[in-house]
């Protein structure tokens, strides 16, 4: 059996540009891709803590260290500057890759610059 799991997770990254006449996806800075292990193409969704919209895309290389967060094409209309996002990556692994599967979760400052990573969600109290 297969199973689609969480690959890595920018978690709440600021938007910094929206770009309505680019070609599509969401440019990323580098620095953010290589933490998360998200590749450039990568099928990613996004989901605005902002307004509730969320969106599959993919992402593109931004500068590295330049803390871009760019919301292109038709997209644009699902974010603007400001707003705060998530973004997922997920994967399909087999049962064996999953005994050693953990996420790669990426948290950032309000500029876009990595404070921490995790390997896994901490168990929130009832």
């Amino acid at each position: 059996m297969q199973r689609t799991m969480l690959q890595a997770k920018l978690h709440r990254v600021t938007v910094t540009h929206s770009e309505l006449d680019y070609e599509g996806s969401c440019a990323i800075d580098e620095t953010l891709l290589d933490a998360a292990g998200i590749r450039e193409y990568q099928q990613i969704d996004v989901y605005n803590i902002a307004n509730g919209e969320r969106f599959t895309t993919y992402a593109i290389r931004a500068e590295r260290g330049s803390g871009t967060i760019s919301v292109n094409g038709a997209a644009a209309h699902k974010a603007k500057p400001g707003d705060l996002l998530i973004i997922a990556a997920y994967a399909v692994y087999s049962e064996l890759e999953l005994a050693r599967h953990h996420p790669r979760l990426v948290y950032v400052d309000g500029r876009n610059r990595i404070t921490h990573t995790r390997d896994s969600i901490p168990v929130q109290a009832a």
